[in-house]
């Protein structure tokens, strides 16, 4: 009987949050994640992302929002090489239940990488049975060094519209010779876990 009411005060948690996010990035200048709306295209660029959570095992990162309904794991297969295809393995978990998933893949700057012609740029599955996550493998080109950016989008259709988050993951092609800068603060979620936020300095 609380099912309902959860998921509407999760909802309600996730719409405000999401406005919080959305005002505060376009505030400070570094906006680079916009809530996709049905049937509307988000503005995506080669921005870090948000907020990136301590990497779950056997992955390189965990990105996500607080209150978002998907978490995204990494893992970067290889060593980025330029002109030479590169396979990441993708985690998507959803807190949405059994529900298809939309996952949508995106370079912003096709000077700094590709897809190979097999690779699909949408994909829809569904969680196995007892799980809540998706198993994906995207494969990317870099074309240049430097540090680059694969947009995810994961999106469910719901009765009430499309429910989506859009996440950047960091691909490292070559050495630039400088340290990786950490941008943001590091702060503590409700299960006490370290995640990183983006502040606007």
């Amino acid at each position: 009987m609380a099912d309902p009411l959860v998921k509407k005060m999760r909802k309600a948690q996730f719409i405000t949050l999401s406005v919080v996010v959305l005002s505060g990035l376009a505030a400070c200048g570094n906006g680079q994640v916009e809530q996709a709306a049905a049937g509307n295209q988000s503005t995506l660029s080669n921005e870090p992302p948000d907020v990136s959570f301590r990497p779950a095992p056997g992955y390189d990162g965990t990105i996500a929002k607080p209150g978002a309904p998907f978490t995204l794991s990494y893992k970067v297969i290889g060593t980025p090489i330029v002109g030479s295809p590169v396979t990441l393995d993708l985690r998507v978990t959803s807190t949405l239940g059994p529900e298809p998933v939309t996952i949508r893949y995106r370079i912003n700057d096709a000077s700094a990488m590709m897809f190979p012609e097999a690779q699909p740029a949408e994909v829809e599955l569904a969680p196995a049975a007892n799980d809540d996550f998706i198993g994906q493998r995207v494969t990317v080109v870099p074309q240049r060094e430097g540090r680059h950016y694969l947009n995810v989008a994961a999106s469910v259709e719901t009765d009430n519209g499309s429910i989506s988050s859009i996440m950047a993951i960091p691909i490292q092609v070559g050495s630039d010779g400088r340290e990786p800068v950490e941008n943001g603060e590091v702060r503590l979620d409700e299960n006490g876990e370290p995640l990183r936020v983006l502040t606007p300095e």
